[in-house]
């Protein structure tokens, strides 16, 4: 046991997913590259490591951004929307506002529109806060041009991101009040719960019932979400499933349950008047099953 705390790979195992995960979406993908990381780790001459966790940070980070620039080209043939895979995280992450928003689902979606380089070097300094200096250490390209794709996918996320951060209660607030609405099966009700401007996504991978685009405007998204209210899913009947809170990337979230696990994760958006301007729902059995196994995000 001595032997394993020593070992800085595993001291460092949850950073490296952390990273990992914000670089690629998925936790499998994720795991992967860690355990690639560990293979390098584990093969090479570690004798004049003098960092292990910047070496290891380093080695992670390529690995990543092997298999994203390989998963991109595999999403541009996915069905429907691509979102990240959820993954349950604890109650006091909501709290920190910068902590979850960075792992938030609106941000990885965010992120998936950078070029791998971009999101590289996003996530590792603004964060993980590593000096531009390291990064292109690790990178294996000059401090200006980390520097200028940093500015460059900074500019980018921020003109993307929310313009306001809810506070983790309001969010709260917000996530039940949008639950009781759909729930209810009322338009009206729901109407004021959305705002104007709000965007659905749905993710089915093409495996269940989901939209194939992105669905915009609250009347198009009420009547979405009120023409599959109270109808059966996936082959389950509404009478056999059940609806839980829990905390998603961050964020408050609702999971729907079958008999045999889950069948969607719901994450939403809040606006600064305190209305629902983004859902996330994830549906493709694929993604769920972090979730189903109740397995935490380490951050």
């Amino acid at each position: 046991m001595s032997d394993v705390i020593a070992d800085p790979f595993e001291e460092h195992r949850n950073l490296l997913f952390a990273v990992a995960y914000r670089m690629l979406g998925t936790a499998a993908d994720a795991e992967d590259a860690v355990q690639d990381a560990w293979l390098r780790w584990s093969a090479g001459d570690r004798s004049g490591v003098a960092d292990p966790k910047a070496y290891l940070v380093r080695i992670t980070t390529n690995v990543a951004l092997d298999r994203l620039r390989s998963a991109q080209a595999r999403r541009e043939t996915y069905v429907g929307p691509w979102l990240p895979e959820p993954l349950l995280t604890s109650p006091d992450v909501a709290e920190d506002a910068e902590l979850s928003e960075s792992v938030s689902m609106a941000m990885l979606v965010v992120l998936e529109t950078l070029s791998p380089l971009e999101r590289a070097v996003f996530v590792l300094k603004e964060v993980f806060g590593f000096p531009y200096a390291e990064i292109g250490e690790a990178l294996d390209r000059s401090e200006v041009s980390v520097r200028q794709l940093g500015t460059r996918a900074r500019k980018h996320v921020e003109a993307r991101r929310p313009r306001f951060e809810a506070g983790g209660a309001e969010r709260r607030e917000a996530t039940d009040r949008f639950m009781d609405a759909v729930l209810g099966g009322d338009i009206n009700r729901l109407m004021e719960v959305l705002a104007p401007d709000v965007a659905l996504w749905t993710d089915g991978g093409g495996k269940v019932r989901a939209a194939l685009r992105p669905i915009h405007g609250a009347d198009k998204v009420g009547r979405w979400l009120t023409a599959i209210t109270g109808r059966p899913y996936a082959g389950v009947e509404p009478a056999d499933m059940r609806i839980r809170r829990v905390y998603i990337n961050g964020e408050p979230a609702l999971v729907v349950d079958g008999p045999d696990g889950p069948l969607s994760t719901v994450t939403v958006d809040v606006d600064a008047d305190g209305r629902v301007h983004g859902i996330h729902l994830v549906a493709n059995p694929d993604k769920l099953r972090s979730v189903a196994g109740g397995r935490e995000l380490p951050l």
